[in-house]
C-alpha cells in the first residue's frame, strides 16, 4: 500500500505554510506566508502549483489580505477582498480552479461584509477551509472511479504532476494510481519528465517513489516508443481548466501525449475536479492560454542550454481536442463522450461531491 502523500499547504491560523516545490526534489523546504503579496508570489513562481492548490492557496491569500487590511466599513471592507482578490488572479490566467475559489470567496464577502471585520474574516477561514475539504473530498471520489476503469495488471502514462503536491489530497491522476494500488491491482508507471520546468521527473517522480509505487522516468519525446513497445493500457493526465464541449486545458505536451494514444490505441483519460470546468467557455480556443518566461526554456533552472539571442516561445499549457479523449473522471463519476451533452448535464449539482456515478 502506498505511503500518505505529502501535504502541500497547512494553514496555521496567521499565515499559510507552503512546501516549496521548486526545491524538490533536492530539498524539502517549507515556507510560511503572512501576506496577499506572498501568496501572489508563491502562486506566479511555482512555489505552489497544481490548479487545485492554486484555487486553495488563493482562498487562503484572501483572508490574509483582508486580515492585514485596516479596513473597518463594508464598503472598504469589500474592497480590501477585492483588491486581494485582483492581486490573486493576476497570477496565473489558464488554471480555472484559481478563479472558482476567488468567486466563492468574493460571494462570501458580498454575504458577510455587513457583520463587520472579524465576522468577515471567520466567515472567510470558514469558506477557505471549506473550499480545501470539498477539494480533499473530490481527490478521494476521483481516485475511486479512475481506478475502476484500469485493469488488475497495467501500465500507464502520466504527464507533468496531477499528484498530491498539486491538489489538496491524494491528487487527480496520480490519486486514481494510488487508489488502484489499494484495490489490489499492479500498476507500473512510466513518468514523462515535462518540460521545460521537469514537473514529471521533479514532482511525479519524488512523489510517487515516495509512496513506494514502481516509476520509470522518460522523456518526453519518448512516449511513441514506450507505447509502441511496452504494453501501454492508458494515459492519465489533470487539468488546468476544461471547456464546456470537452477541450481540456492542461501542461504543454499533453496535447502531443493524446496525439501519440489514439495512433496507439490507448485509452486517454483526464481526471479533475468539477471546480476545473468552466461551463462559460464553448471550445478549447477560448481558454487563456499562460506565455512564461523564454528563459525557462533557454536557461533552464540557470543553466544556458541555446544561444544567448535565440527566441523562445513557452506557453505553459495547450489544448487537448474533446475527440482525442476517451473519459473524463470526475468526483461526480466519469463523463464520456458526447462531452456537450454530458458535462452541462453533470455540472448543476455539482456543488456537492455526492451524486450519480456516471454521465454517458
Amino acid at each position: 500500500m502506498p505511503r500518505k502523500p505529502v501535504r502541500p499547504m497547512y494553514w496555521l491560523g496567521d499565515a499559510l505554510l507552503i512546501l516549496d516545490q521548486t526545491r524538490l526534489p533536492t530539498s524539502i523546504v517549507y515556507r510560511e506566508l503572512r501576506t496577499v503579496q506572498g501568496v501572489a508570489e508563491a502562486i506566479r513562481t511555482l512555489r505552489v502549483r497544481g490548479a487545485p492548490a492554486i484555487g486553495i492557496a488563493a482562498a487562503y491569500g484572501v483572508v490574509l489580505g483582508l486580515r492585514r487590511s485596516a479596513s473597518q466599513t463594508r464598503s472598504s471592507l469589500i474592497q480590501a477582498v477585492e483588491e486581494a482578490a485582483a492581486e490573486l488572479s493576476s497570477t496565473r490566467p489558464t488554471a480555472r480552479n484559481l478563479f472558482w475559489a476567488l468567486e466563492r470567496m468574493r460571494a462570501t464577502a458580498a454575504k458577510h461584509a455587513d457583520e463587520g471585520k472579524v465576522s468577515l474574516l471567520r466567515a472567510l477561514e470558514t469558506e477557505a477551509n471549506r473550499i480545501w475539504e470539498e477539494e480533499s473530498l473530490a481527490c478521494r471520489r476521483m481516485a475511486e472511479h479512475g481506478a475502476a476503469l484500469l485493469p488488475e495488471e497495467c501500465t500507464v502514462i502520466t504527464h507533468c504532476n496531477a499528484g498530491a503536491l498539486a491538489t489538496a489530497e491524494l491528487g487527480t491522476a496520480v490519486g486514481v494510481i494510488y487508489a488502484a494500488i489499494q484495490a489490489g491491482k499492479r500498476v507500473r508507471v512510466f513518468v514523462d519528465e515535462t518540460r521545460p520546468l521537469l514537473q514529471g521527473a521533479r514532482l511525479t517522480a519524488w512523489e510517487l517513489t515516495r509512496a513506494g509505487v514502481e516509476v520509470t522516468l522518460i522523456c518526453d519525446n519518448a512516449a511513441a516508443f514506450v507505447m509502441a513497445r511496452q504494453r501501454v493500457d492508458a494515459v492519465l493526465v489533470g487539468a488546468d481548466r476544461i471547456a464546456r464541449n470537452g477541450d481540456v486545458a492542461n501542461k504543454i505536451g499533453t496535447y502531443n501525449l493524446a496525439l501519440l494514444a489514439r495512433e496507439h490505441g490507448v485509452p486517454f483519460y483526464v481526471v479533475a475536479p468539477t471546480s476545473t470546468f468552466d461551463l462559460a467557455v464553448t471550445r478549447g480556443e477560448e481558454i487563456p492560454i499562460e506565455e512564461r518566461d523564454p528563459r525557462e526554456v533557454t536557461q533552464p533552472f540557470g543553466f544556458p542550454i541555446a544561444p544567448p539571442a535565440v527566441r523562445a516561445y513557452n506557453p505553459a499549457f495547450d489544448v487537448t481536442p474533446a475527440s482525442l479523449i476517451r473519459a473524463i473522471v470526475t468526483e461526480r463519476g466519469v463523463i464520456y463522450p458526447p462531452f456537450e451533452e454530458n458535462i452541462p448535464r453533470m455540472m448543476p449539482a455539482a456543488a456537492s461531491p455526492e451524486g450519480p456515478s456516471r454521465q454517458g
